[in-house]
């Protein structure tokens, strides 16, 4: 699994980097977004295999978002996980509905955050 790239999509710049230095010393390639239109553009630019997507971002949310990448031929077989703090009943149900492939909730345990992202990888070989 190591060298494979994710992409974090999260508008908090403290959670961004904390996921980010987590994933990078799992051995991940890891780039960051702040919004749904830095994440279309990192998306383009750099084909992640996986994206960790907040739900709540400005703008464009992030099941809006998620939405258009599995309607897009292009995007349609990204890996996308739900990745949120506002886990309500129903949140994650909500999340595979819009098209999400997994659903991890905020804040993460960074001592098995790597090894959580590295199974969901591994299940979806």
């Amino acid at each position: 699994m190591s060298g494979e790239r994710i992409l974090v999509v999260d508008d908090n710049g403290a959670n961004l980097k904390l996921v980010a230095f987590v994933l990078g010393a799992a051995g991940f390639e890891v780039r960051t977004a702040k919004s749904a239109d830095e994440a279309r553009a990192a998306i383009a630019e750099w084909s992640p295999l996986l994206v960790l997507m907040d739900v709540q971002l400005p703008g464009t949310d992030g099941l809006t978002l998620t939405r258009e990448l599995k309607a897009d031929p292009r995007t349609r077989k990204l890996l996308i996980v739900a990745f949120t703090a506002y886990a309500m009943r129903g949140d994650e149900q909500k999340a595979l509905e819009a098209g999400c492939d997994g659903y991890l909730t905020k804040p993460i345990d960074t001592r098995t955050f790597g090894g959580r992202v590295a199974a969901f990888l591994a299940e979806h070989e």
